[in-house]
């Protein structure tokens, strides 16, 4: 059963825990170039858990928090964005900039997991059900961005996820630009056509092996037919992400969860997960991937939404190291 502390783990880190500064957040300053938008939620929203599946590592260029909100930089159909959200009280503040500042502000409910439904998940196991009610503010995000999601997943392939978010940050910053708005040193991701056209030494000293790179560059020439996944059901979002070669059920997976906010998205293929939850559920700190869909198939419609409470459930979800730690390689010194 979890425990009565919530430390911020690397398992919970995994499981899109964020922590938001405890600072009172000001009302959005309404200047002459910033939208501003108010929502009241449903239900409770946990800022840091509804969007820390989106942040790339404590120094991702996009995404920044301060002062008890948000900072999100995108880049939406309509341009680049930055987006600042705070709660306050039961409502939900929203300033955004740029020219995408109304796409971000029209799409803020989604964004913050308005169409998502937690009531339709009903805990089977002890530790789940104390994970679920220490959390009422978790909800799914859906960012309604597939090439936005997908590109940093794929940098996530094979190697750690400090080799990632090191590529993710050197990338972002070298090729994308300054976000609009005040909030200093926020840079806006590239665009797909920006992807395509990284030279092979720049993928190199970022540490990307050509191997990623190449799928990324193939889903950025079909960007506009990927997007049209962000409307479709999982199994065609799917279907239409993995026709890319590179494109496995983990990228899309892990793609779709922030993209569409599937909460049926389970991860498969990984490294980790089927023994956590292996472990969580059963003891079995050696399940593979069909253990893992045994174990949460009474999860049905909302194993995505099982696995993430499984890992912010506390240390206790994972099993002992038994191994040494994937070792972390630099191709950009070679």
């Amino acid at each position: 059963m979890a425990g009565r502390f919530d430390p911020l783990t690397r398992a919970a880190v995994r499981g899109g825990r964020t922590d938001v500064p405890p600072a009172a957040p000001q009302q959005p300053t309404g200047t002459a170039t910033g939208k501003t938008r108010t929502w009241a939620p449903p239900g409770p929203v946990d800022l840091g858990l509804v969007l820390g599946p989106l942040r790339r590592g404590p120094a991702d260029p996009a995404f920044r928090t301060a002062a008890g909100a948000v900072w999100r930089a995108t880049r939406t159909p309509a341009g680049p964005a930055t987006l600042r959200v705070a709660a306050q009280g039961g409502e939900v503040l929203a300033e955004a900039w740029g020219p995408g500042a109304d796409w971000v502000l029209d799409r803020l409910p989604e964004l913050l997991g308005g169409a998502d439904d937690p009531a339709a998940f009903v805990p089977r196991h002890r530790l789940l059900h104390a994970s679920h009610r220490r959390r009422p503010g978790l909800r799914l995000t859906r960012t309604g961005l597939v090439l936005e999601s997908l590109i940093p997943v794929i940098l996530e392939q094979k190697v750690t996820t400090d080799e990632a978010y090191r590529a993710w940050r050197r990338l972002v910053v070298q090729y994308g630009e300054p976000a609009p708005g005040p909030e200093p040193g926020l840079h806006v991701p590239p665009a797909a056509r920006t992807w395509a056209m990284i030279a092979s030494w720049d993928w190199h000293k970022a540490g990307v092996d050509s191997k990623r790179s190449a799928t990324i560059v193939r889903a950025a020439r079909v960007a506009a037919r990927l997007e049209e996944a962000a409307a479709m059901d999982l199994p065609a979002a799917t279907a239409r992400l993995q026709a890319v070669p590179g494109i496995g059920p983990w990228t899309s997976a892990e793609t779709l969860q922030r993209s569409n906010g599937h909460a049926d998205a389970v991860t498969t293929g990984d490294l980790h997960l089927p023994g956590i939850v292996g472990y969580a559920l059963a003891g079995d700190r050696d399940a593979d991937d069909a253990a893992m869909l045994e174990l949460l198939a009474p999860y049905a419609g909302q194993r995505h939404r099982a696995a993430r409470l499984i890992l912010l459930a506390g240390p206790s979800v994972v099993p002992p190291r038994r191994t040494p730690r994937m070792p972390r390689g630099d191709i950009g010194r070679l």
